[in-house]
Formats: C-alpha cells, structure tokens, sequence
C-alpha cells in the first residue's frame, strides 16, 4: 500500500536529508503519516479525527488516558 501513494515531507522538516522527518500522503479515503526512517509502520487516519488532534496538539489540549 505505502508503495502506491505519494508522500511529501513536512515542511517543518527542513532542508536535510529527509531521514527525520514527517511524510504525509492522502488517498481518496484516508490520510496517511509515517516517520522517514520508519518507511514500513505508518498510521491511517481520516480527515475528522486528524482534525481533532492537530487542533489539541495546537491549544495544549491534550488529555493523557491511563
């Protein structure tokens, strides 16, 4: 699967290598995001609950489960 989509670095990545950063790709039913140097493990998501947390990451409001 992560053969067929293309996926783009973040731009708060900067200018290096691109073995550090955040890749992100969208398909017609998901977005997907993985870290450069973990090429095989990726997480699947949807735009909504991306959504929520970006903005809770953004406004501090995370909440830890236990």
């Amino acid at each position: 699967m992560t053969d067929s989509i293309r996926w783009q670095k973040s731009s708060f990545s900067g200018s290096g290598d691109g073995n550090a950063c955040v890749e992100l790709a969208a398909t017609p039913t998901a977005i997907h995001l993985r870290e450069s140097d973990a090429l095989g493990t990726h997480l699947t998501t949807t735009p909504t609950p991306l959504s929520h947390l970006l903005q809770a990451i953004h406004t501090g409001n995370l909440t830890p489960r236990s």
